[in-house]
């Protein structure tokens, strides 16, 4: 134990010593143009769908182009361009919360000096790799999922489609159906009602609903939520605003990140661009995982070392006990970013606040809290979360039964028991989303690779220990996961029915093979 604490100890002083804060230039992003969306024919016949053309679906559709050549594939997607996440959502300073070393791929170096970029950013490099692989030309957009069956008769998926540029139903077929579809409502954002909400004369948005040709500027800004998005709208509107505020239940926690680190620099000035980007996504898994290590070995202790850092960065008086001091342990829920301190900056600077209060209700000139106090706005922006909707809201079916999720247990971080020829890719929620996603898609290929060797038409893994202890999927206390918890799947606490921890995963790939006597191939 003591070397573990050695071992920590001396890594996060090395973090903290070989890194500083420099401003990184932000230089407009020109868009990459993509081919048009793919024409596709009622009644077609693929060996794989993917369902989804953000990052997982990119990653899945590269890994069969170079690993199963001879596959049939086609991309699906709902909305009319390629990006998910990142095409989505448009509001002011949008940017990763994971450094993009890791976010972005393992075949893809990215060549720039800051780990957090914005949605611009990301989004182009997506289209930069379905570009440069053809991936774009795979891609039929305005194709929403909404029901998909499966026939052990048949071994085949049917999916009903309705093409959204037309209004007309389409039928496709395929072996194996891979979902790349995330895991919240892209069309319903969480909006949950306000008492008195009708009677403010203002303007009220929603992130997730952003007009990008919304002027806010001097106007009076609160800021309903104190997550993520919240962290980020703040400073990157604080300049334009009049006045703006973070009305928040209850604080998060808040970590600043540099922008320009000397180990960066210094890899990719000495190295070629893949081999520097291989050293700092190693250097960068390994800080984020021992990150969350200690703090949920250590919860006091990284909870003080968090907050002592954030009273640094606050003028003396501020009240961080109030403000900044969650009720639950670091990593209980993600830890909100903030590169090169900017949220902190825009508060000591003063053209930012927060007020930790409940909301009364809404009047005219803005919002009453319980405290009495009244917050005046002319905008009002409720990041208050989102809505879970796994598999795009699609209905999933097997054998005429419509599956009951809440009731499924996930195997590897990817399937799900006894459901046949079914992918789904989801992220970590304490390490990047790319890196499980690259490796379920590498898993599938693996599986489809035995499949063709055995000359299997169906794989399905077959869930025979009745006395694993079953827990959530997602081990996170987030309001988004608490209100959905009812309808999520689970996992277990063995392998293979667990999963969360991307250096056990990397090391059960390497080692591990598809024929593991659990997943059953007929």
């Amino acid at each position: 134990m003591i070397g573990v604490l050695l071992f920590v100890s001396i890594s996060i002083v090395l973090f903290l010593f070989i890194t500083r804060r420099k401003p990184v230039k932000v230089v407009p992003v020109e868009e990459v143009q993509l081919a048009p969306s793919l024409e596709i024919k009622d009644k077609s016949e693929y060996d794989i769908i993917i369902v989804g053309a953000g990052i997982s679906g990119i990653s899945a559709a590269h890994t069969f182009m170079k690993k199963n050549p001879k596959k049939n594939f086609v991309i699906l997607e709902g909305r009319s361009a390629l990006g998910g996440t990142w095409d989505l959502f448009r509001y002011p300073g949008i940017r990763s919360d994971s450094d993009m070393f890791t976010l972005g791929y393992s075949h893809r170096p990215w060549k720039k000096v800051n780990p957090i970029a914005l949605g611009d950013e990301i989004r182009n490099y997506v289209k930069s790799v379905a570009k440069d692989f053809g991936i774009d030309k795979k891609i039929s957009y305005q194709k929403e999922v909404a029901k998909a069956s499966f026939s052990s008769d048949t071994n085949k998926w049917t999916i009903q489609v309705i093409d959204r540029s037309t209004g007309q139903p389409i039928t496709l077929t395929c072996n194996v159906l891979h979902m790349c579809s995330g895991y919240y409502d892209y069309k319903n954002p969480y909006t949950p009602h306000f008492e008195g909400q009708e009677n403010f004369k203002g303007k009220i948005i929603h992130p997730q609903l952003w007009d990008e040709k919304l002027d806010y500027r001097n106007k009076k800004v609160v800021i309903i939520g104190s997550g993520a998005t919240a962290v980020t709208l703040l400073p990157a509107m604080a300049d334009n605003c009049k006045s703006i505020t973070m009305l928040q239940r209850s604080p998060s926690y808040v970590l600043s990140l540099p922008q320009h680190s000397r180990t960066i620099v210094f890899l990719q000035r000495v190295f070629p661009s893949r081999i520097s980007f291989f050293l700092i996504r190693c250097h960068n898994i390994a800080i984020s995982y021992l990150l969350y290590v200690v703090c949920r070995s250590f919860p006091s202790f990284a909870k003080k070392t968090l907050l002592g850092q954030t009273k640094k960065r606050l003028p003396k008086d501020f009240d961080v006990e109030k403000h900044f001091t969650p009720a639950y342990n670091p990593w209980d829920q993600r830890l909100c970013l903030a590169p090169d301190g900017d949220f902190f900056k825009a508060i000591r600077n003063g053209k930012a606040f927060i007020v930790t209060d409940h909301i009364d209700r809404f009047v005219e000139n803005g919002i009453l809290l319980k405290s009495g106090e009244t917050l005046e706005a002319d905008l009002i922006v409720t990041a208050t979360g989102l809505q879970v909707s796994m598999f795009g809201g699609a209905k999933i079916v097997v054998d005429g039964a419509e599956v009951d999720f809440s009731k499924k247990v996930v195997y590897r971080g990817m399937m799900f028991n006894d459901i046949p020829n079914f992918i789904y890719s989801a992220g970590y929620t304490n390490a990047s989303w790319t890196l499980k996603c690259e490796l379920t898609s590498e898993w599938t290929s693996r599986i489809l690779s035995h499949m063709d060797k055995v000359r299997a038409k169906q794989f399905c893994p077959i869930l025979k220990d009745d006395k694993m202890v079953i827990k959530p999927m997602f081990n996170l206390t987030s309001g988004y996961i608490d209100r959905a918890m009812h309808t999520m799947p689970k996992q277990g606490d063995k392998a293979p029915w667990c999963y969360n921890n991307y250096p056990g995963d990397l090391y059960t790939y390497l080692v591990g093979k598809a024929d593991d006597g659990v997943l059953q191939f007929k």
